[in-house]
């Protein structure tokens, strides 16, 4: 590697530990001819991942816009930013478990099954954006389908451990705040079933 203050083309490697959270190298390197010592970072490269919307169109894959949609769905629940994160960690692994490209739909079906086994009310909130709910059929619907779902224990969950995150504000029994102003053009009946489970 070309030595950053003479711009000799030769450097050895003097130290190499492994940063936390384990995704990158540290090197510590040394010139050959002016013996200048600097700093580098390793990381391996990103493979980019692909979405397929239901129209056929086809977008890169925004992990943060996956999270702020389970954030929204969690507001004063009583889950975790931590679980959250992981929920979306595991399914990004899952998107690229399959090859880099997943349907948004199965991104999204991922999404709610997790979401399932941490908070029935988070699940209803997010299934009412994805699925579009129009009415309160399709409300009554969605929660007879998740009353026919048995309950899975955190151990079943094909997520990866909680993962440290940034906090947000919570209310005081540690649920998460609202990240965002409230949805605007959301059905009635959401803010019903938001008003009648929002502790």
């Amino acid at each position: 590697m070309r030595c950053p203050l003479c711009s000799f083309d030769s450097t050895r490697v003097v130290d190499s530990r492994l940063c936390e959270p384990g995704d990158a190298v540290r090197r510590r390197r040394e010139c050959a001819d002016c013996g200048a010592r600097f700093t580098t970072h390793e990381r391996a490269e990103a493979v980019s991942l692909g979405v397929r919307k239901r129209g056929g169109g086809r977008e890169a894959y925004d992990r943060q816009k996956l999270l702020g949609g389970l954030m929204r769905a969690a507001t004063k629940r009583p889950v975790t930013v931590p679980e959250l994160e992981a929920v979306a960690d595991a399914i990004e692994a899952q998107v690229r478990r399959e090859g880099g490209e997943a349907d948004a739909e199965r991104i999204g079906e991922h999404a709610l099954r997790a979401l399932i086994s941490l908070d029935r009310v988070a699940a209803i909130r997010f299934a009412s954006v994805y699925r579009n709910f129009e009415g309160l059929d399709d409300f009554e619907a969605e929660l007879r389908r998740l009353e026919a779902q048995p309950l899975i224990v955190p151990e079943q969950l094909p997520i990866s451990p909680a993962v440290g995150g940034g906090d947000l504000p919570s209310d005081p029994n540690g649920s998460i705040a609202s990240p965002v102003a409230p949805a605007t053009g959301q059905p009635e009946e959401f803010d019903a079933v938001r008003r009648g489970h929002a502790e």
